[in-house]
């Protein structure tokens, strides 16, 4: 049973004609997913059940993911200063967008979606390392070797420090991005992930 506390009475529906705008938002990454309409009904129904409903003017009430399985349970709902439009955060169960993608913003949203992704091939890596009759890729070999990986960290650290020193801005921005790569390969090895990690973030927030 959902315990989200929002008003839905105290919104402004008239303005929309009986509709407000949602915007849905990542709550671990803050990427924008989606925007769509939501009526009174629709909006008790995200309350009453913890999961986003809309209203499509094709669909009629509509229970994201119902179908796919990509729901999106609400973290909060929270108003605008008007009381005409809503943002909603929320944790997807899988892309928003019916075009199989994270977001329905393409352009908006691919540094979130990258990481994500980067994070899910160590996964896949991990999950598969004690696969017989393969040729182990590197990310195996790390994960197969804690020296190995540590090692490395150590040396992308200071590669990133050196480059900063230097001023070097190219050079830093490559250099921090082989550090998360190896970070995150670092923690899987411990069975954590990016998402623990952007839970950690929030957490400090």
């Amino acid at each position: 049973m959902s315990q989200l506390a929002f008003d839905v009475a105290a919104l402004d529906f008239q303005k929309g004609n009986g509709l407000v705008s949602v915007v849905t938002q990542d709550a671990l990454t803050g990427a924008v997913l989606m925007t769509a309409f939501a009526d009174r009904e629709a909006l008790e129904q995200t309350v009453a059940t913890g999961q986003m409903h809309y209203r499509s003017r094709t669909r009629g009430l509509w229970h994201k993911g119902a179908t796919s399985g990509n729901v999106q349970r609400v973290v909060s709902l929270e108003a605008d200063c008007d009381n005409d439009a809503v943002l909603a955060r929320v944790t997807p169960a899988g892309p928003a967008c019916h075009n199989g993608t994270l977001s329905c913003f393409a352009g908006t949203a691919p540094a979130a979606e990258m990481l994500s992704a980067v994070d899910a091939t160590i996964r896949a890596r991990a999950e598969s390392l004690d696969e017989p009759g393969t040729k182990p890729t590197y990310t195996q070999r790390l994960l197969a070797d804690r020296n190995l990986r540590l090692k490395k960290i150590g040396e992308e650290a200071a590669e990133l420090v050196t480059a900063c020193a230097d001023g070097n801005a190219e050079r830093a921005t490559e250099e921090a991005a082989d550090l998360i790569y190896h970070a995150l390969v670092a923690l899987r090895a411990l069975g954590v992930g990016l998402d623990d990690v952007r839970a950690a973030l929030a957490a400090r927030r």
